[in-house]
């Protein structure tokens, strides 16, 4: 059987923008490079007037508007400068070039050079050419820039349209596509064995991967997978890594995207990506779908001062509610969301079948940090001396993120003291540095002021020692560190419930150095601000908030709820708010007066302690035990360290320097 020749369709010619583009770059790659011919020499107008009464000059053009001239030579006379130009004589005209001031008389001036050369040479004359000249580029910005910006503008609508209408793959900048990460289930690598600490947190969630690994062992018993989870908790405590850890341990995809990520200039992009998102997930479910920072557009309705009800951020809040809980059905997206200020949300979005659940996400306590640490010092080789608890107790109220910077920045410290390992003064180091500030030895400081400085820094640890309920001193330091000009490191116990005792001697350590001050020197400084501002916040604390005022009462104004954010009245009376005033200030004198009986009493101790610091600049526990004896409050039979900054076991330390001198 005979093959038919089948006649090949004809091409059909298709018009391509990028041929455009092409031609545009190669025009400008021949406008700045195709032009070999050399430049034309600048010369300065009293070369012109030399170059004028040789004769050699055929034309002079000059150009009014931008006060520029060009020269162009006889033909016959080029040879002749030939030596002047470094890349070769210009082959066209012009062959040199001047400028002058917007003072310069063109006329009179060339009328001028014209003249005396006729009285050398009768029969030379040079041709002068006196212009105004526009350049092409106004030509061409005034014809075609407005149509570039119309094609911008269509090109950039037509983008913004694609993506609003349905949240599909969009144009040029897909603005209501969601842009959260995708991180399929086999992707996500990290577990529980990865999240150090965290114990309570990780139980609850626990129950959420089961969920998502078996839903059946609950749905045959009627009950239902909870539709969303709120993290909650100080920043760096491990929110998003706990999130991750959810999806890895399930195994299922995750999607990640910051709240802000919602919020867009163009009216209805929130909401569009907020669909988007949850289209994207239903496609994929079972998966996890975490809001990070959720208070961008989570935050109550009622406490959007100065905005409207059409405001960008409630459109979103409202289609993110819907997504959560609408008639839509969302089955299998579990919904994890964190923030630090719960407080501010919105009552609706908290509700029971939205976020069924708050896992709260605390700062690690004693273990849990020796777990964090143990995880960030894997990379890092340790000395044989580095003790972990140690460690861990000289870090209470830090999160894993400080935690992280802490090994860091020891690890960075030994480095540039050319260690071989990280040792256990490097991680103290890194402490001081991160908390107070690198230190600034450097700074001019008088006489006057470091005596000022150190018997300041000596009241603190004087009263800190002799007072049973304050915090254990670590070592005080005359040192410069960041804002500060002295600092007093203490060992805090970690206190879940605090005492009236127990916060009235901390008052007493927070104003001693101001009282040590008016004792020595018989008048305050100005260094004691920041011991100010806290003691007077906590004595407020204690007469507004914690009913610890006989005359006021066992009331609290604190407002848990934030709903008193934008009122401007206050839930008391005036005669309370005296009331109050006279209050803190009697608590306060009464600290004052307790603080000075104190250090008068152990006025001996409290100077020879002043003398020491003077001279050593940095002392520590074991110093104020020499003067003083064993701490009040402690048991008597416990043993310093051998060395300076080594603590009992017993005790745990916070590295808060008491910043003075502000």
């Amino acid at each position: 059987m005979a093959e038919k020749n089948i006649p090949n369709p004809k091409r059909r010619f298709t018009f391509r923008i990028s041929w455009i583009y092409i031609l545009l770059i190669g025009g400008l790659i021949w406008f700045f490079f195709g032009n070999s011919d050399p430049e034309p020499k600048k010369i300065e107008w009293e070369e012109l007037q030399e170059m004028w009464m040789t004769g050699d000059i055929k034309e002079v053009t000059f150009v009014r508007n931008e006060y520029e001239g060009e020269v162009t030579i006889k033909s016959d006379k080029i040879d002749d400068y030939a030596g002047q130009f470094k890349d070769g004589v210009p082959k066209k005209s012009p062959h040199f070039t001047f400028m002058v001031s917007k003072s310069f008389n063109a006329e009179e001036e060339f009328g001028r050079l014209n003249d005396s050369l006729k009285v050398h040479m009768p029969e030379e004359s040079v041709k002068v050419v006196v212009e105004n000249r526009e350049s092409w580029w106004a030509k061409f910005e005034w014809l075609f820039f407005p149509l570039i910006l119309l094609i911008l503008w269509f090109f950039m609508f037509r983008g913004i349209n694609k993506g609003a209408a349905g949240g599909g793959p969009g144009g040029v900048f897909s603005v209501g596509k969601a842009n959260g990460k995708l991180a399929d289930k086999d992707s996500v690598k990290v577990t529980f064995k990865d999240v150090a600490g965290l114990y309570g947190a990780k139980e609850e969630v626990m129950e959420i991967v089961d969920f998502l690994k078996n839903p059946n062992k609950y749905t045959t018993l009627g009950g239902k997978i909870p539709k969303g989870a709120l993290l909650v908790g100080p920043p760096g405590t491990g929110k998003t890594l706990l999130a991750k850890a959810v999806a890895g341990e399930a195994n299922v995809p995750f999607f990640s995207i910051s709240g802000s990520d919602f919020v867009e200039m163009f009216v209805g992009v929130g909401a569009s990506r907020v669909r988007d998102l949850f289209r994207q997930a239903k496609e994929k479910a079972p998966c996890i779908v975490f809001i990070d920072e959720i208070d961008a557009v989570g935050r109550a309705r009622s406490k959007n001062g100065g905005f409207s009800s059409n405001d960008e951020r409630e459109n979103t809040l409202n289609q993110l509610l819907t997504e959560m809980d609408g008639f839509g059905s969302n089955s299998g997206i579990i919904i994890l969301a964190a923030t630090n200020r719960a407080d501010i949300l919105d009552k609706a979005l908290m509700r029971a079948g939205r976020f069924d659940r708050q896992i709260h996400v605390e700062l690690p306590d004693l273990k849990e940090r020796m777990e964090i640490i143990q995880v960030h010092i894997r990379g890092i080789k340790v000395a044989d001396d580095f003790d972990l608890e140690f460690l861990a107790k000289h870090t209470p109220g830090f999160s894993g993120a400080d935690i992280a910077n802490v090994c860091n920045e020891a690890a960075l410290t030994a480095a540039r003291h050319d260690k071989k390992a990280v040792s256990k003064q490097d991680f103290l180091d890194a402490v001081d540095r991160i908390v107070g500030g690198l230190e600034k030895k450097s700074k001019i400081i008088t006489p006057e002021e470091r005596k000022a400085i150190a018997h300041h820094e000596a009241g603190h640890a004087t009263v800190s020692w002799l007072l049973p309920n304050a915090h254990p001193l670590f070592k005080v330091t005359i040192v410069p560190r960041g804002h500060a000009l002295g600092a007093a490191w203490y060992l805090p116990e970690e206190r879940q419930l605090v005492t009236k005792a127990q916060m009235m001697d901390e008052m007493c350590s927070l104003i001693g150095g101001r009282v040590a001050e008016e004792i020595v020197n018989g008048q305050p400084s100005t260094g004691a601000l920041n011991d100010l501002e806290r003691l007077t916040k906590m004595a407020q604390g204690m007469v507004t908030y914690y009913g610890m005022s006989e005359k006021v009462g066992t009331v609290s104004y604190y407002d848990s709820t934030g709903s008193r954010a934008y009122d401007l009245n206050r839930p008391y009376s005036e005669r309370t708010a005296e009331l109050i005033d006279s209050e803190v200030k009697a608590l306060i004198n009464e600290i004052h007066d307790r603080t000075e009986a104190l250090l008068r009493k152990n006025y001996d101790g409290f100077c020879q302690l002043a003398a020491i610091l003077l001279e050593k600049e940095v002392i520590f526990a074991d110093d104020l035990e020499r003067i003083f004896g064993p701490k009040a409050g402690s048991k008597a039979d416990v043993q310093p360290e051998d060395q300076p900054g080594e603590q009992p076991e017993n005790d745990s330390v916070e590295a808060a320097s008491d910043q003075t001198y502000e």
